[in-house]
C-alpha cells in the first residue's frame, strides 16, 4: 500500500509514486531532475499526444529548437535582466557564453523572424513540446511539482492586432477543453494584470489595450456554467497580462495549470513585423499559449486528483490479465495479444497466488483486472474488475477488447462495460 508521509495529504503524488513507479530521483543526477520510468513515460506520452492533437486542430505548426542559446539572446529578450538569478550559469565555449534557456519564446521569435511575413499569412502559430530550465534551489524542488527541467506544451502565436481577441479566445477554449478531458477542475480563470510598480515592459496604453483584449476573449468563451473570471492585480508577467487557468490542490493551494499570455515585449526587442496591405511594415502581436501545460506539473496533479487510479486512457497498465492456473495461460496470452494488437497496454501476470497478483495489480493502480479461469476460457469470457467504475462481472472476450479500445480512443473517464449478451451495464454498476 501507499506509504503515507506525515504532514502530506493522503494522495500526495510522491507517496503514490512508491506504488506506481512513475518517476525516480538519484543524487548522482541531482535534485529537481526526475527520471521518467516506463509507467511515467506512458502517462507523459498520452499527454503529449493530446497536446499534439489540440495543436494540430488549432492550426499550429510544429517546430524544434535547441535548449541552449547565447547569453546575448536572453539579454535581448529581457530574460537575463529579470531572471538571471533563476537561470543556470553560462557555459563558456570559445568566445561565447551559452545558457540553458529559461523560456522557449526567444527561440520561437527567431523562427518567426527567419523569413518575411505578409499580413495575409497571419496568424502563424508555432508549437513545440520543449524543455526549459530553472535553477531552483535544492530546498524547494520536490517530486514532479517543482523541478529544474520543465517540459512544456508551448505554442507562440504571431498575429495582427485585429486578430488578437479571436486568437486568445481560441487558445482559452482549447485550454479549458484539455483540462476537461483530463478531469482537472478549473477553479477560476484569472486575468493577471500589472500593478503600479515599474518592473513591467511596455507602455501603460499597451497594457490597457492588452488587458481589455483578454477581458473580451474571456467574456466570449466563459459561460454561466463554467469557471468565473477573477481579476488579479500584480500577477501579470513582466512582458504582458495573461489569462491563467487556476486549480486548487489537496492542500487548498492555488496552482496555475495552463495559461494564455500577451507579449508586446518580444516583438519589440526582436523587431518582429509583417508587411501590411499598403506595403508598410507593422509590429506583430505575440501570444503565449499553453493548453495541456507542463508535463511534470500536470502528471503530479493527475496522480493526486485520481489518487493514482487514472482514467483508462492514461493508465500505464490498462489491463492486467490474470489466469487462475497454468491451464489458462494460453487463453490469457491470446487475450493479451488481442489487446496489444488493438493498440492497448496489457500485462500478463502469472507469478504467485491469484490473491497476491490481484493485490499487486490494485497497488499499481492498473485500470482493469481481467481474470481468466476455466469457466471464462470455456465460454470465451473475461471476468472484469474495474475499480474506478465499481464494476465486476463477466464480459464477452470480443466485446471486452472493443470496449477497452473505445474507452482509450475516446479518452473516457469511465468505461461503459457490456454485459455478456452485448447489452451495456448502467454506468458504475454491474
Amino acid at each position: 500500500m501507499t506509504r503515507h508521509v506525515q504532514g502530506r495529504p493522503a494522495s500526495d503524488h510522491r507517496d503514490l509514486n512508491a506504488d506506481m513507479s512513475v518517476f525516480a530521483t538519484d543524487p548522482m543526477i541531482g535534485a529537481g531532475l526526475p527520471l521518467w520510468l516506463p509507467a511515467g513515460a506512458v502517462i507523459r506520452q498520452e499527454l503529449e499526444q493530446l497536446a499534439r492533437e489540440i495543436a494540430r486542430h488549432d492550426g499550429c505548426l510544429p517546430v524544434y529548437s535547441p535548449v541552449l542559446g547565447k547569453r546575448a539572446l536572453y539579454e535581448r529578450s529581457g530574460h537575463w535582466d529579470k531572471f538571471s538569478e533563476d537561470m543556470f550559469p553560462p557555459v563558456r565555449l570559445g568566445g561565447d557564453q551559452l545558457v540553458l534557456r529559461p523560456a522557449n519564446c526567444p527561440h520561437h521569435a527567431m523562427v518567426y523572424a527567419a523569413e518575411p511575413r505578409s499580413y495575409r499569412q497571419l496568424p502563424v502559430r508555432l508549437n513545440e513540446l520543449a524543455s526549459m530550465f530553472r535553477a531552483e534551489r535544492s530546498g524547494v524542488v520536490s517530486g514532479l511539482s517543482r523541478v529544474r527541467q520543465i517540459s512544456l506544451d508551448d505554442t507562440h502565436v504571431f498575429c495582427r492586432p485585429d486578430q488578437t481577441t479571436a486568437e486568445v479566445a481560441s487558445a482559452l477554449r482549447s485550454a479549458l477543453r484539455a483540462q476537461e478531458l483530463l478531469g482537472l477542475p478549473v477553479d477560476h480563470v484569472r486575468l493577471s494584470r500589472r500593478d503600479a510598480g515599474d518592473g513591467y515592459l511596455g507602455s501603460a496604453d499597451q497594457w490597457q489595450d492588452a488587458e481589455q483584449a483578454l477581458r473580451g476573449a474571456a467574456a466570449e468563451v466563459l459561460d454561466a456554467d463554467g469557471p468565473p473570471l477573477v481579476e488579479a492585480v500584480g500577477e501579470a508577467a513582466f512582458y504582458g497580462p495573461k489569462l491563467d487557468l487556476q486549480m486548487r490542490d489537496q492542500r487548498g493551494h492555488e496552482e496555475t495549470i495552463a495559461t494564455v499570455q500577451l507579449d508586446f515585449n518580444q516583438p519589440e526587442r526582436f523587431d518582429l513585423t509583417y508587411d501590411a496591405a499598403d506595403g508598410t511594415r507593422h509590429r506583430v502581436v505575440m501570444i503565449h499559449r499553453g493548453t495541456v501545460g507542463a508535463m511534470e506539473r500536470v502528471v503530479a496533479a493527475l496522480l493526486e486528483r485520481y489518487a493514482g487510479r487514472l482514467p483508462l486512457w492514461l493508465a500505464p497498465v490498462q489491463v492486467c490479465v490474470l489466469p487462475i492456473s497454468a491451464a489458462q495461460d494460453d487463453y490469457a496470452r491470446a487475450l493479451v495479444d488481442d489487446l496489444c494488437a488493438a493498440g492497448l497496454r496489457a500485462r500478463l501476470d502469472t507469478d504467485g497466488s491469484l490473491g497476491a497478483r490481484i493485490r499487486a495489480s490494485r497497488r499499481r493502480r492498473d485500470a482493469v483486472i481481467a481474470v481468466t479461469g476455466p469457466a471464462e476460457a470455456g465460454a470465451e469470457l473475461v471476468h472484469v474488475t474495474d475499480p474506478a467504475g465499481d464494476f465486476s462481472g463477466p464480459v464477452a472476450r470480443t466485446g471486452f477488447v472493443a470496449t477497452v479500445r473505445d474507452a482509450h480512443g475516446s479518452r473516457a473517464r469511465r468505461v461503459d462495460w457490456p454485459a455478456p449478451d452485448g447489452d451495456h451495464h448502467p454506468a458504475g454498476r454491474p
